[in-house]
C-alpha cells in the first residue's frame, strides 16, 4: 500500500477543494477507545474490505462486498454477517469456499465485487465486479448474473463503481482502465494511464453505452439528486467532474471539483450534496501539513465542503461513506470492520 500511496502522492499535487466552509468535524476514534457515538463491526469468516456499502428498500443491510468475492449483509448484533451474494465462478469453484482469501489472492477467479447499488423499485442489486463486469442479483440473492462484460466491442477490464437512477432504473458505472486490471490498479497510477470509461446500462434497450472514454482512472460515480447529471470521482487526479445527462450541456463533461486527497466512492447524503471517501490526504496538502488525516468529505450540491471526516489512526483508509437514516456508515478497501457513526456527530 505504501507503494501505492506514493505513486498518489506524485500525481496528485497542487490542487485545493472547491470552496471550504466546513461545519462540523466528525473525529472518528481507534476501535481501542471506541466511545457511544461510534460501533466497530467486525465482518465475519476472515474477510476484509468491506469496499461499499448498500442498503435495501426495507431498510436492511448495509450489505457489503468483501475480499472472498461474496456480497455480505448486515443482521444486526443478533444475526450477524450472512452471505447475500456471489458470483457465478464463486458458486462453481470449491477453492474460493476453502478459505478467506487474502486481498488479490483469488479475485480474478472468484471475483472482486466494488461499487454496490440498488435498484428500490425492483430490489435487485447492481455489483460492479471488478473482474466479472456489471453483474445483477435479485432481493432473495443468491447467483448474481452478468449483464455486460464489454462495450463498444472492448471487454472490461477493472469495472469499479456504480449507481442506479432510481426513476429510470439506468445503470451509470466505471471502468476504471481497460490496460490494467485492479491487481495492477498502481500501474494505472504509475503510467498514467486515461483509458479508464463511464458507461450506462440502459434498462430498457439492455445494452451499454459508452458516455466517455479516455479517462484517469474513474472510479465511484453518483447520479445527482435531480438527476441532471451524474459524478464521477477520478483517484489519481484527485478531482470530482461532472457528465451532463439534461439540459444545455447535455454529453459534456466538465469539473466539479478538486480535493484534498485521493477519492473511491461517492454517495448522495440526503440533502442534495455528497459524501466523498478519501483513501488518503495529499502529502503535501495543507491537511498533511497540519497533521490532520482526512478520510471523507461531504460536499453541498455547488461542491462546496460542510463537513469532514478526521480518523486517529493514519493506518485507516475508507473506500466508502454511506449515509443512512442520518447515520453514517463508513466502509474501507483495506480494512476487516465496518465503522458505525451515530447521527448526533452530523450536522
Amino acid at each position: 500500500m505504501s507503494r501505492l500511496f506514493w505513486l498518489l502522492c506524485l500525481l496528485c499535487s497542487g490542487h485545493q477543494i472547491v470552496g471550504t466552509a466546513v461545519a462540523r468535524t466528525i473525529h472518528v476514534p481507534t476501535p481501542d477507545s471506541i466511545s457511544g457515538a461510534f460501533d466497530f463491526i467486525p465482518l465475519s469468516d476472515g474477510v476484509a474490505g468491506a469496499e461499499s456499502l448498500a442498503f435495501d428498500s426495507r431498510g436492511q443491510g448495509p450489505y457489503a462486498g468483501v475480499s472472498d468475492g461474496r456480497v455480505l449483509r448486515w443482521g444486526g448484533s443478533a444475526r450477524g454477517w450472512t452471505t447475500f451474494a456471489y458470483s457465478t465462478s464463486y458458486a462453481h469453484n470449491p477453492s474460493c469456499k476453502a478459505s478467506p482469501a487474502r486481498p488479490g489472492d483469488a479475485e480474478d477467479v472468484c471475483g472482486r465485487p466494488l461499487g454496490l447499488q440498488f435498484n428500490g423499485r425492483t430490489g435487485d442489486l447492481y455489483i460492479a465486479d471488478a473482474y466479472h463486469g456489471l453483474l445483477r442479483v435479485g432481493p432473495a440473492g443468491g447467483e448474481a448474473k452478468v449483464l455486460a462484460a464489454k462495450a463498444d466491442g472492448g471487454a472490461f477490464t477493472f469495472v469499479n463503481g456504480v449507481d442506479v437512477d432510481q426513476s429510470t432504473g439506468d445503470v451509470y458505472f466505471t471502468d476504471s482502465s481497460t490496460s490494467y486490471t485492479r491487481r495492477h490498479n498502481t500501474q494505472i497510477l504509475l503510467n498514467r494511464d486515461s483509458s479508464g470509461r463511464l458507461m450506462k446500462y440502459d434498462a430498457r434497450a439492455k445494452r451499454v453505452i459508452v458516455l466517455k472514454d479516455a479517462l484517469p482512472y474513474p472510479n465511484g460515480v453518483a447520479v445527482s439528486a435531480d438527476r441532471t447529471h451524474v459524478v464521477v470521482a477520478h483517484t489519481g487526479p484527485c478531482q470530482l467532474f461532472r457528465y451532463w445527462l439534461k439540459g444545455p450541456k447535455a454529453g459534456t463533461y466538465e469539473l466539479f471539483a478538486d480535493l484534498s486527497g485521493y477519492p473511491d466512492n461517492i454517495r448522495r447524503d440526503t440533502r442534495g450534496g455528497y459524501w466523498v471517501a478519501l483513501n488518503r490526504e495529499k502529502i503535501d496538502g495543507a491537511d498533511a501539513a497540519a497533521g490532520k488525516h482526512i478520510v471523507g468529505i461531504r460536499l453541498d450540491a455547488k461542491a462546496v465542503e460542510r463537513q469532514e471526516i478526521i480518523a486517529a489512526d493514519k493506518s485507516v483508509t475508507l473506500s466508502d461513506v454511506a449515509e443512512k437514516d442520518g447515520n453514517l456508515w463508513l466502509g474501507s478497501v483495506e480494512l476487516d470492520y465496518v465503522t458505525f457513526v451515530d447521527q448526533t456527530l452530523l450536522d
